[in-house]
């Protein structure tokens, strides 16, 4: 049977955090890009809000 390895992370430290995905527009050549990080899930919001 196989493992499931998402089943580790719902217990412990890995519930506090996020992943966050944020579209950000590039000031190189105008297209937008992907920000992606893990934030903890108290500070969510502030990552979002930052430019």
């Amino acid at each position: 049977m196989a493992k499931k390895a998402v089943a580790s992370l719902q217990t412990g430290e890995g519930r506090s955090y996020a992943k966050v995905i944020k579209m950000v527009k590039s000031p190189k050549n105008g297209a937008y890009v992907f920000e992606e990080t893990m934030v903890h899930n108290d500070d969510v919001k502030a990552f979002l809000a930052k430019k």
